[in-house]
């Protein structure tokens, strides 16, 4: 099996260009039973990159390129490690806050967002920076920024610690209540059940967010819902698929690193539709082998901070142990991209020295 580059084509997902060629060979999966005996695997589609950690990855090697090493990161650019490990390789320096970049350097924001303070912390460490949030995430953020000038009490829905919910919140900590999961919402207290709004975690279950949204509604129902859906397409997406392939899956396994929340959502989309056995594995040398056991059908899928060639891997493991069979399961196209950080386009090396001078 041959291998796939790590960059998606500009005007498709980066699994697009692998699963044309697969196509070639393999059909779409049915919803006929394998004749027995049959090893297969069920490819999920769409799957790994989404358009915003395109965005992000792309931030740091175009950085790179122009400005030269070290460029700096806080917080992983997005939940994978390969990624942040390829990254390192080529001169970028990750840090958890802010105050560890020294002055007069250039430091990126990742896909998950960041709070008002640490865009201050940036200017006071006289720091250049690039803004890598997803445009998804964004728009959450000036979500929050609206209701909280309307005074609204606002019920985000996401989980606890998790960077993007910390971004959110810092935009208006004031009016925001952290509300993680169905069993929380019976501690919310608002002050007035007539003016609150939910808003959500970009990367969440769509199936348990709906199920908290319910719970919401039954305890204030004049509950106000977000102009559009916060939870993004990539997300859905992945899960719409990985459904349809769990259903016929006698095991599941789905590329991610186990810190990112919508790799750990599809393994358990997975086994809530039908899949008997599901994994998170960051490669293949992951797999325990004991896994296979009795095992027909194997789901594969990638979470949105996946890059394609660590799919490639498990599928060359996976044909190398007799499951060579591969069906394409894609029950949605996907063309979504965004246009790059406007402050690639600025002399941030000259910019940072000014400020040191300032």
């Amino acid at each position: 099996m041959t291998g796939t580059p790590d960059r998606r084509p500009a005007d498709a997902p980066e699994s697009a260009a692998s699963d044309s060629a697969r196509e070639a060979d393999a059909p779409e999966a049915t919803s006929e039973s394998p004749a027995p005996g049959r090893r297969r695997v069920l490819l999920a589609a769409p799957r790994g990159y989404c358009a915003g950690v395109d965005r992000a990855v792309i931030a740091v090697e175009k950085a790179l390129e122009q400005y030269g090493a070290p460029i700096y990161v806080r917080h992983e650019i997005v939940h994978n490690k390969y990624v942040v490990q390829t990254l390192e390789k080529k001169g970028a320096i990750f840090v958890e806050e802010t105050d560890e970049v020294p002055q007069g350097e250039i430091v990126i924001f990742s896909a998950h967002g960041v709070a008002p303070t640490v865009h201050e912390e940036a200017r006071r460490g006289k720091l250049a920076t690039i803004d890598a949030t997803c445009p998804l995430v964004t728009k959450v953020h000036k979500e929050a920024v609206r209701y909280a000038k309307e005074d609204y009490d606002i019920l985000l829905i996401g989980h606890e610690g998790h960077e993007e919910v910390i971004g959110t919140s810092g935009e208006a900590p004031d009016h925001i209540t952290l509300v993680d999961g169905p069993k929380d919402v019976e501690n919310v207290e608002v002050r007035d059940p007539d003016k609150v709004v939910w808003l959500s975690q970009t990367t969440l279950s769509v199936d348990e967010t709906m199920e908290t949204v319910d719970a919401l509604k039954n305890r204030y129902p004049n509950l106000l819902s977000p102009p559009s859906d916060d939870i993004c397409y990539a997300t859905q997406n992945r899960q719409t698929a990985i459904k349809q392939v769990a259903a016929e899956a006698d095991l599941v396994l789905v590329v991610g690193s186990k810190n990112s929340s919508n790799s750990v959502r599809l393994v358990e989309t997975a086994l809530s539709h039908g899949a008997k056995d599901g994994h998170l594995v960051d490669n293949a040398d992951e797999i325990d082998e004991a896994w296979l056991e009795g095992v027909s059908t194997i789901g594969l899928s990638s979470g949105a901070s996946v890059p394609e060639v660590l799919v490639d891997g498990v599928l060359e493991w996976l044909a190398e142990r007799g499951w060579d069979d591969v069906e394409i399961v894609k029950p949605v196209d996907e063309h979504m991209q965004f246009s790059l950080p406007k402050e690639l386009r600025r002399d941030l090396r000259s910019e940072a020295a000014e400020k040191l001078r300032a």
